[in-house]
């Protein structure tokens, strides 16, 4: 590799590299920047900080159906169970999962908490 350093003060200043080689490097970069982020990922699953959601729920939510529904079903809940665990009524929950009625953001925030999600991933958008 032909490298041609500018000086300044007697201290290099700059290095002069072909644009080949420069696109080699950021290729390179990239690469280590996307191994870096994959092992951070799968340190944040091991930890238990962080989850694999299975292709089936994505998609579902990414359809169109509930993200309450969806992910209830997920943590294999019934609606009773997420229900009580939230602290409302069954039919209230029957009404979220089928958009007849929008929830406050307490019984919202109650629900993503026993789903163990953040807000944005039940609410539709």
């Amino acid at each position: 590799m032909s490298v041609q350093v500018i000086r300044q003060n007697d201290k290099p200043e700059w290095a002069v590299i072909p644009y080949e080689t420069y696109l080699q490097l950021v290729e390179k970069a990239e690469m280590l920047e996307d191994v870096h982020d994959y092992d951070s990922a799968k340190a944040d699953v091991e930890r238990g900080d962080d989850e694999l959601i299975p292709g089936e729920v994505v998609n579902a939510i990414l359809d169109g159906e509930n993200g309450i529904k969806v992910w209830r079903e997920f943590r294999r809940l019934s609606q009773t169970d997420l229900a009580k665990q939230a602290g409302i009524s069954v039919p209230y929950l029957s009404q979220l999962e089928t958009n007849k009625r929008k929830g406050s953001l307490d019984v919202v925030s109650a629900i993503a908490r026993v789903l163990k999600v953040a807000i944005e991933h039940i609410v539709p958008s």
